[in-house]
């Protein structure tokens, strides 16, 4: 799926692909994907998952209890409470908010609130 601008998808949608946006991406809430995504920015939905590698230019948000393969971000990355995620890969600062699961933390620097 490719959109040239910005996309935001409902609660509870499943899309069996890859995702390709152009501006900003809002993922809703338990929502899934099968495939990678590439956008500019994102912001995950609680309890959504992805099985594939996720990709953008910019900021990402990742709320609680998403399900992630792994993130790479040109900006800055937030974790929410819960999150579980493989690598995650960040050219600014990682925030993490609460107890995640990651692989690995790579940033220019990692911020821990709330432990």
């Amino acid at each position: 799926m490719k959109i040239d601008g910005n996309f935001i998808v409902p609660a509870e949608t499943h899309v069996w692909g890859n995702m390709v946006v152009a501006g900003c991406l809002e993922l809703g809430p338990g929502s899934t994907v099968g495939g990678s995504i590439e956008a500019a920015s994102i912001v995950i939905g609680h309890d959504a998952r992805i099985k594939g590698p996720v990709r953008v230019s910019e900021t990402a948000t990742i709320c609680d209890n998403a399900c992630l393969h792994s993130i790479q971000a040109g900006g800055d990355i937030t974790l929410r409470p819960g999150v579980r995620i493989g690598d995650v890969n960040s050219a600014e600062t990682i925030f993490v908010y609460g107890k995640v699961t990651s692989e690995r933390l790579f940033g220019r620097a990692v911020k821990v609130y709330g432990i």
